[in-house]
């Protein structure tokens, strides 16, 4: 039988098929599904903030970064037995909450960009995402099939 595991806000986690994950509370925040396809493993990043070197103190949490957590991420999963080279992506969340003017204070749009970012470097492609506009997000992602189900509030759910 399958379990299905949680992952918290600045948090994230790796399975193995037939296992599902599943994170809550995406509004700024990106989740970030990786997938290795040939050995059925699934990881899932819940990303608060776009890079580490923003940190006004001493990291203590990589796992909000994007930077730090998608790298922590991928070696769970190596530890696994995933590789890089086989390794999708799929994306959701980044939403902007709050409505000001500045593009600065609009931390989903640059989540977005920097997981984008990071991504690239390793080489993993994203092959779907569900990210901005101004709702929040819920994600379960499949282990057995890497598909990325996406839930909000009085909206479709989407299969990607």
């Amino acid at each position: 039988m399958a379990d299905t595991v949680t992952v918290g806000i600045a948090d994230l986690n790796a399975v193995k098929a037939p296992d599902t994950l599943v994170t809550y509370a995406l509004g700024s925040c990106v989740g970030v599904c990786l997938y290795d396809r040939e050995k059925k493993i699934a990881g899932l990043a819940h990303i608060m903030l776009p890079h580490s070197s923003e940190a006004i103190q001493n990291i203590d949490n990589k796992r909000r970064y994007a930077d730090t957590g998608i790298a922590e991420l991928i070696k769970l999963m190596t530890s696994m037995g995933a590789s890089v080279q086989a390794m999708t992506a799929k994306i959701a969340g980044g939403a902007k909450m709050f409505s000001t003017g500045s593009s600065v204070f609009n931390i989903g749009e640059r989540n977005i960009a920097s997981v984008k970012e990071i991504l690239a470097g390793y080489g993993i492609r994203i092959a779907a995402e569900e990210t901005g506009l101004n709702f929040g997000r819920t994600v379960f992602f499949h282990g057995d099939t890497g598909i990325m189900e996406v839930r909000a509030a009085m909206r479709e759910t989407k299969m990607l």
